[in-house]
């Protein structure tokens, strides 16, 4: 609050010393009267008083100055300490005198005479004693009765308000406690006690700033900063201090004339009255705004009014031009409806009440096909012919396979009879017609129901529909009469209507007859119209549905369980048909083996011949006068005669195959018959046997640089270089390895240039030494290790390869034989882009196939499963195919491996899907097969030709010429050729 007087201030000084003498001047000052305003109290006994600086209006520079009078709540009557000069200013242009201004004269402190802080004094009592003296003097008019001043500068006075002494009342209260003058070493002693207890109650509750208060107290004003200049321009009005604001309450108790008589009372009632002030100010803010917000929502509520009247008017008005076509309107919906309602009842109705599962049932119970009733007895004695002949197929006794062949020849006669019984019966039967009748059935309700739930045929599903069916029906009934009622009643109005107003009829209509009766025919049509439509088009429920489905289901299943008897009757039909063409044959015409004879007699001669010839060139070319064209001459029919052997082999291997055939069918006697045309050899290696070949009836050249383990020689037929490999064998492994290389020669066969395996052409046996002797084509330096040491293959072209290899393996895995050695050496890149797997050694099992640690690179093929003992598995083949593949694509990049031994896989820069795929086979060890393998994404993305390098296909293509020629082949370039066993 500001009050009349003089008004002073000082700065918190930097330190206050205590230890000065006390100055008391009683001739010029003891007793001496000022009036001051409170601005800053430190403890209960002391205050500060405040001045401010001003903004001059004729210069805009800031000067110090003292408020003598508040004018009203925006102007006061300043005073210029500095000059004299008096000016009204506006509060905004009054600020707080800054720190570095604060010099002598400019403020004082004052002290309460003859009081002081008590020892021991708690904090809050301390704070509580310091609101209670600002409450006294905060702002307010003070006379300060000066009793001597300290060397500090702090006055001791008796400080009143109006007829109130301030000592007096903070004595009473006990804040302070009156002390006694008794000397100035004494009064000096209480100073530095006091300071003692000030600097204590300071560091333990400091007195905030003006700019840090929590709250905005009622006895304490900021100290401002001007800058160190008396005067400043004021484009650094910012700079030179803080403006003063001036609190409303602050204003009101200025604006008090207190007398001498002003008591406490007084003040504690001032104090209520600005309380209730603000309190009244809140109110009224409060009600202004709920005026403004009711004010806002009246406007808000007008302009909805006004729109909800031109909706009003318009609707209004819309519904008196609607009036005018009222009749026309209601009849064209009228007729719309009833237009839907017949196109509804032409299609919807059928499916909604299931009518198109009734006529299918209709069909298939009423022309439902029968099975013949000869097929119950063909089928009878076609399981007698079959054990007979299986009988045949087993003996191994000649006396008692001749017994065995009666019986099959009498069950035979009888099978003949009962074919020429169905075909006769089932010629008679309209099988396509039915069939035709069935699919198109189902493809209609196929169409409509959609997918089919499995079930259990049962005939309470078909009960329950038709009782659904029945009770729909009727509800259907019903409604549709009403709806035709109502439509007949109006076409009735719409004739008598016609006579109302036709003039040329002389009886009259009354409109009461006619017209009156318009409004409730319309009413009554439309409803029974909707009734109809909603049933006819409302959704069906779940109890609906569930009926409908399974009634469907049922009728499908009916269905296909037809179709499947006439698949039987017509396969059995077609069986019969073959049937009956081969036993009129065989009646006719007995299996003969006379052609397969006179092929081996041919055979036999050839052979004769051959190995005369070649004795008689050898003769020759040890003889010392030996004629170089007459070898030559030889030389040729020993080709030719070696040519005309394979010829009557492969002859000789397609009589044997239509022997085979009838063996499988009609004469499984055959074996027994003719032991000596070796047919059971032949069946039992899948063809691939053949006992008219032999070793020294080539010309082969042994070629010990591509194995060292067994004879591998090479030699030439009908222009196709071939590879002879030899296993010793004995009894028992010679059936073993039959049996292998027949396995691997059938999966071969069933998919033969798409199998992804290397062909086997023959396997023979040697006469004279036990050895086996498998032929298979050759492929000069096609091997993966001799491809990747010459010209290594591109990105592209290893995916090429590799997708063969993985073929292979799929190949192989389907027939359940698991390879248990793909290394390098018997992997092949035809053409740098077909890839096949080779053979394997036939003599050794799996399990001694897969003991062997084949190495690429720094690799180990060996999977950690192979490794810990356990046997070899189609994952044991993927994982020697993953290795196979991380090197084609690192090439000759440095491997890491873990302590399993399995590569790193992730230290390689690599195409994702090709790194995905060898960290599957490799590191993940999943279920993958070989057919997962061939729909890898890497072998199913196409991928960018690769640019051709000129010097490398040149290079490579002089290699392929040289090992495609055959004399060139013979002489050998063994340096070129790589170090690999075609065996393992």
């Amino acid at each position: 609050m500001w009050g009349r007087g003089h008004f002073s201030r000082i700065s918190v000084a930097e330190s206050v010393s205590f230890s000065g003498i006390v100055q008391m001047d009683e001739d010029m000052h003891y007793n001496k009267v000022e009036d001051v305003v409170g601005s800053h109290v430190e403890d209960a006994v002391t205050f500060w008083a405040q001045i401010y600086g001003g903004l001059f209006s004729e210069d805009k520079c800031w000067y110090r100055c003292k408020v003598l009078k508040i004018i009203n709540d925006e102007k006061c009557l300043v005073r210029y300490i500095d000059y004299g000069n008096t000016e009204i200013l506006n509060r905004s242009d009054i600020v707080e005198i800054p720190l570095d201004l604060q010099f002598s004269s400019v403020a004082k402190k004052y002290r309460l005479w003859g009081l002081h802080i008590p020892s021991g004094q708690e904090v809050t009592q301390f704070d509580q004693g310091r609101t209670f003296l600002g409450s006294l003097i905060f702002e307010k008019e003070i006379k300060m009765r000066i009793k001597a001043t300290y060397q500090d500068g702090t006055v001791i006075a008796q400080a009143e308000y109006g007829s109130v002494d301030i000592g007096e009342e903070v004595a009473k209260k006990g804040f302070a406690e009156k002390s006694k003058l008794t000397s100035s070493s004494n009064t000096c002693e209480e100073k530095k006690s006091d300071h003692g207890q000030l600097v204590l109650r300071n560091l333990k509750s400091p007195i905030p700033s003006w700019g840090h208060r929590s709250n905005q107290s009622a006895f304490t004003r900021p100290k401002g900063r001007l800058s160190g200049r008396m005067t400043l321009d004021s484009k650094n009005e910012n700079d030179a201090g803080n403006h003063v604001t001036f609190p409303k309450e602050n204003l009101t108790i200025g604006d008090f004339n207190l007398g001498s008589n002003v008591s406490l009372a007084k003040i504690k009632q001032d104090q209520k009255l600005i309380e209730e002030n603000e309190r009244l100010k809140n109110e009224k803010e409060v009600l202004l705004e709920s005026y403004k917000a009711l004010q806002s929502k009246v406007e808000q509520t007008a302009q909805e009014l006004q729109q909800e009247k031109a909706t009003t008017m318009d609707l209004t008005k819309h519904l008196e031009s609607t009036l005018k076509t009222r009749v026309g309107t209601r009849m064209e919906n009228l007729a719309a409806k009833v237009e839907m309602l017949k196109e509804i009842r032409r299609v919807n109705i059928n499916v909604r009440f299931g009518n198109d599962l009734s006529d299918a049932l209709q069909v298939l119970d009423e022309e439902g096909f029968t099975i013949p009733a000869s097929l119950t007895e063909l089928e009878r004695i076609w399981a007698e012919y079959s054990l007979a002949q299986k009988n045949i197929q087993t003996c191994e006794n000649v006396n008692e396979g001749s017994i065995l062949i009666a019986k099959r020849n009498e069950v035979q006669q009888k099978l003949n009879m009962a074919v020429e019984v169905f075909i006769l019966e089932v010629d008679e039967l309209p099988l396509n017609k039915r069939l035709k009748t069935l699919q198109d059935l189902s493809t209609s309700l196929e169409a409509v129901y959609g997918q089919a739930k499995e079930g259990t045929n049962s005939e309470e599903i078909l009960k329950k529909f038709y009782d659904w069916k029945c009770d729909k029906r009727e509800e259907f009934t019903s409604v549709r009469s009403e709806t035709e009622v109502s439509l007949q009643r109006l076409v009735a109005w719409f004739q008598n209507t016609v006579k109302a107003f036709d003039l040329s009829v002389e009886e009259s209509q009354t409109s009461e007859d006619t017209i009156s009766s318009l409004d409730e025919i319309l009413e009554k049509t439309e409803s029974s119209i909707c009734k109809e439509l909603e049933i006819s088009l409302i959704e069906q429920g779940d109890e609906d549905k569930e009926v409908i489905l399974n009634t469907y289901s049922q009728v499908l299943q009916k269905i296909r369980s037809e179709e499947r008897l006439i698949a039987t009757v017509q396969s059995k039909y077609k069986d019969s048909i073959e049937f009956k063409k081969q036993i009129i044959e065989c009646f006719n015409k007995s299996p003969n083996v006379d052609h397969l004879l006179s092929i081996k007699k041919t055979l036999k001669n050839l052979k004769a011949r051959l190995r005369w010839k070649l004795v008689e060139k050898n003769n020759l070319e040890e003889s010392d006068d030996h004629d170089g064209s007459e070898i030559e001459k030889i030389k040729q029919e020993i080709t030719q005669l070696r040519n005309s052997v394979f010829q009557e082999i492969y002859r000789e291997q397609e009589e044997y195959e239509k022997l085979n055939s009838l063996v499988q069918k009609w004469f499984p006697e055959l074996p027994l018959l003719y032991p000596e045309i070796g047919l059971l050899k032949y069946m039992n290696s899948g063809g691939l046997l053949t006992m008219s070949l032999e070793r020294d009836l080539l010309d082969a050249e042994p070629m010990k640089e591509l194995s060292s383990k067994r004879p591998l020689v090479c030699s030439e037929v009908n222009g196709q270089i071939i590879l002879l490999k030899g296993y010793s064998v004995d009894v028992d492994t010679e059936a073993r390895v039959i049996q292998r290389a027949a396995a691997y020669h059938r999966a071969w066969r069933d998919a033969k240039d798409d199998s992804g395996l290397l062909p086997l052409i023959f396997l023979f046996l040697c006469k004279s030494d036990p050895m086996a002797y498998l032929m298979v084509p050759y492929y000069p330096r096609a091997n993966l290790s001799a491809v990747q040491a010459s010209v290594p293959l591109t990105s592209e072209e290893a995916l090429k390869v590799m997708k063969g290899v993985a073929q292979g393996l799929h190949t192989l895995h389907k027939a359940a034989i698991v390879h248990g050695s793909l290394h390098q050496n018997n992997v092949f890149a035809l053409n740098r882009e077909q890839g096949i797997v080779g053979d394997f050694d036939f003599t050794k099992s799996v399990s001694q196939r897969a003991s062997v640690n084949m190495v690429v690179g720094d690799l180990s093929l060996l999977s950690p499963e192979l490794k810990m003992g356990k046997p070899a598995s189609p994952s044991s083949d993927l994982y020697a195919y993953g290795c196979l593949l991380l090197w084609l694509s690192v090439q000759n990049e440095k491997f890491e491996t873990n302590e399993d031994g399995i590569p790193k896989v992730d230290q390689f820069h690599l195409d994702y899907n090709v790194k995905s795929l060898i960290y599957s086979l490799i590191c993940c060890r999943s279920s993958m097969t070989a057919e997962q393998v061939l729909n890898a994404e890497c072998f199913l993305v196409p991928k960018g030709k690769s640019t051709p390098n000129p010097e490398k296909d040149t290079e490579y293509r002089k290699q392929e010429l040289k090992m495609e020629n055959v004399d060139k082949h013979k002489e050998k370039t063994r340096n070129d050729e790589a170090n690999f066993d075609f065996d393992r």
